[in-house]
């Protein structure tokens, strides 16, 4: 596997659907943590794209909410409380004592616990849906298939966000 100048992965060319989902979603993982790097605690606590209260600490916040939700919740069914419970429903809110150290650390444990429910599912296999999500959606399940490709979206959605942000604060774009 090669690798861009900046250490993450790239993605194969050629691979099987499963190996190409779960690429793109670590690629995209990979650039989040690296739009966070080499920023003090300030920094990453400011909301530079006025007049959004966006942070690069609450994207990693919000990320592992959003891993726990889609691989623990949905697809595993199981009924486990918010990664942090005073950030609010989207894992935004900022506390005082929690910094990236311990952001990163959180989100990479959902990270390492979506795979280990997801690793003998087939990308066929499903998982229940809220019941709010399943009214505007249509259905009352979703595929492993669709989760992946929606952590992908979600990724590259809030990744933007960052590229944003982390211009803001120090000039720094690309990746």
């Amino acid at each position: 596997m090669t690798t861009t100048p900046d250490g993450r992965e790239i993605p194969p060319v050629h691979a099987g659907e499963r190996a190409m989902l779960e690429s793109w979603l670590d690629f995209h993982r990979a650039t989040l943590a690296l739009k966070c790097e080499g920023l003090d605690d300030a920094q990453l606590r400011t909301a530079s794209v006025e007049p959004s209260p966006m942070t690069l600490l609450g994207l990693v916040q919000h990320m592992a909410e959003v891993e726990r939700s889609w691989f623990q919740r949905v697809f595993a069914g199981q009924d486990v409380p918010k990664v942090h419970e005073a950030c609010g429903d989207d894992g935004f809110t900022l506390s005082p004592g929690r910094g990236i150290g311990e952001a990163l650390a959180d989100w990479r444990q959902e990270i390492e616990r979506g795979r280990q429910l997801t690793a003998d599912a087939a990308l066929d296999d499903s998982g229940a849906l809220p019941d709010e999500d399943a009214a505007y959606m249509g259905e009352k399940s979703v595929s492993l298939r669709w989760i992946l490709l929606h952590l992908i979206e979600e990724y590259a959605r809030h990744n933007g966000h960052a590229d944003l942000l982390r211009e803001r604060i120090d000039g720094v774009t690309g990746a």
